[in-house]
C-alpha cells in the first residue's frame, strides 16, 4: 500500500494542497469555504467573494464583526491568531493562509 504525503487537488481551477499529517488533514478549500461563509452576509452586491478580496474594504463588515468572525475561524479550526497578526491581515487569501500556518505548526 502507498501513503501520499502531498497531493494537488484542484477545484474550479484552484489548486489546494493537502499536506498529510498524523490524523490531521486541513484543506485550503475547506478554509477558504468556511471563510466565505462567514462572509456572505456582508458580501455586496453579486461581486463573489473570492482570495483576493479586501476583508474590510470590499464588504460591509466592521471591525467588531471581524474580530467575532477570527473567534470562530480559530475555535472551528483549533487555531490562535495573535492580534498583532489579525492587524496584518487584509484579503481572505491572508487570512486562509494564517489559518492553513498555524494549523500545520500544531
Amino acid at each position: 500500500m502507498r501513503t501520499a504525503h502531498q497531493m494537488i487537488v484542484e477545484n474550479d481551477g484552484i489548486a489546494d494542497t493537502l499536506e498529510l499529517r498524523r490524523g490531521s488533514t486541513l484543506a485550503r478549500g475547506e478554509v477558504m469555504g468556511e471563510i466565505c461563509h462567514h462572509l456572505s452576509p456582508f458580501q455586496v452586491g453579486e461581486k463573489p467573494i473570492a482570495g483576493d478580496t479586501v476583508i474590510a474594504k470590499d464588504l460591509t463588515i466592521d471591525s467588531l464583526a471581524i474580530m467575532d468572525m477570527v473567534m470562530e475561524l480559530e475555535d472551528r479550526f483549533d487555531v490562535s491568531i495573535p492580534m498583532n497578526v489579525v492587524a496584518e491581515i487584509h484579503t481572505v487569501d491572508q487570512l486562509a493562509d494564517t489559518i492553513l500556518k498555524l494549523h500545520a505548526r500544531r
